[in-house]
């Protein structure tokens, strides 16, 4: 906890703020990414995405209270990012959110930056037919092994909703792996 509050100092610090921001940036970048990742499927939009991302986060980062951990604010910055960059895009495109995650879904099989074994892609594209909300729980609990709370402050949701939610997202995953 230390650690953060000598980083949201130096970030608030106009002294300090860019060593503040290369820190943050060296410490948070795999995990926005891969976070943003499994919300847009695309490693090029996730690109973008997260630069908006830190674009949020440096014309913001004063306003930061530390009412929350730093973590959880950046994630939450990420996922509003992310979910506006899917509406903003499907609507160019013409299509329902929905049509555009099939089309991404669709796309997962010829993208380079796609790793993993058989079982591991079942698995990602188990995930990312869930509903959104489902998805953003199941990848928040499952693969970054957050704990309730912490997703609660970063999508927003009673602990109790996000508990169901999840239950629900496992149960149409182990569904859709017994296919």
């Amino acid at each position: 906890m230390e650690e953060q509050t000598i980083l949201v100092h130096a970030l608030q610090n106009p002294k300090t703020q860019e060593a503040g921001f290369k820190t943050l940036i060296k410490e948070y970048q795999q995990p926005l990414y891969w976070h943003i990742r499994k919300i847009v499927f695309d490693h090029e939009d996730a690109d973008d995405v997260l630069q908006n991302t830190y674009i949020k986060i440096f014309k913001n980062i004063k306003k930061f209270r530390g009412e929350s951990k730093l973590f959880t604010w950046m994630f939450r910055i990420a996922t509003n990012e992310a979910l506006t960059f899917i509406t903003q895009k499907s609507k160019k495109l013409g299509l329902s959110i929905n049509e555009y995650n099939e089309n991404q879904i669709n796309q997962l099989e010829a993208d380079v930056f796609f790793e993993g074994d058989v079982i591991a892609q079942k698995l990602q594209f188990a995930v990312a037919k869930l509903p959104e909300k489902q998805r953003l729980v199941f990848n928040l609990k499952y693969f970054e092994e957050l704990k309730y709370e912490e997703i609660s402050e970063i999508l927003e949701t009673s602990v109790g909703g996000l508990k169901a939610s999840y239950h629900h997202a496992v149960k149409k995953i182990k569904n859709e792996l017994e296919k």
